[in-house]
């Protein structure tokens, strides 16, 4: 049997986040909300958090983190878009500095992204949850989901995974149409 493997992940809007790692294959669960860890990063920061099955890539998982937000630069909204990957134990901290050196190596990227220990959650507001999946024709989803599936699409391919989640695949197509 897989074991579950829980990963924060915050960088940009969280209804984009939630999206982005919906349509992982492997990701079974995406909570969407706000986290805080430890000062100096206290504040809660949209973000979200994916269960996935410890067969899911995680260097691909975090790939594709770092390809969708604003990972590389600071911005005037930082304190709400937090860029930071949260770890729930030590062992997945270190695998995650580990990914992080190779994956600034392979794209030749100075990445802003914080490792950070897990403290908290709350979760979003049930109407704006699943957000994506729920309204796919909305002028946001067009705007600004769409381009992220499209590059994890692209990061799939790097990995030779093609495989994006049918359901959000299939809504994603139809509103291409």
């Amino acid at each position: 049997m897989k074991s579950i493997v829980k990963l924060g992940l915050g960088g940009g809007c969280h209804w984009c986040t939630e999206a982005v790692f919906q349509s992982v294959a492997g990701v079974i669960r995406v909570e969407q909300g706000y986290i805080s860890s430890m000062a100096p990063f206290e504040t809660k920061s949209e973000a979200v958090i994916a269960h996935l099955t410890d067969s899911v890539n995680l260097e691909m998982l975090i790939d594709i983190h770092l390809q969708t937000h604003s990972s590389s630069k600071e911005h005037s909204r930082r304190d709400d878009y937090r860029s930071a990957i949260y770890y729930f134990d030590d062992d997945m901290k270190s695998r995650i500095e580990d990914i992080m050196i190779s994956l600034s190596r392979k794209r030749n990227e100075k990445y802003i992204t914080h490792i950070i220990p897990f403290s908290s959650f709350k979760a979003s507001r049930e109407s704006i949850q699943n957000y994506y999946k729920t309204r796919p024709e909305a002028p946001f989803c067009k705007r600004y989901i769409e381009p992220k599936l499209k590059i994890v699409v692209e990061v799939l391919k790097d990995y030779g995974d093609a495989q994006i989640n049918r359901q959000v695949d299939s809504q994603f197509e139809r509103s291409r149409e």
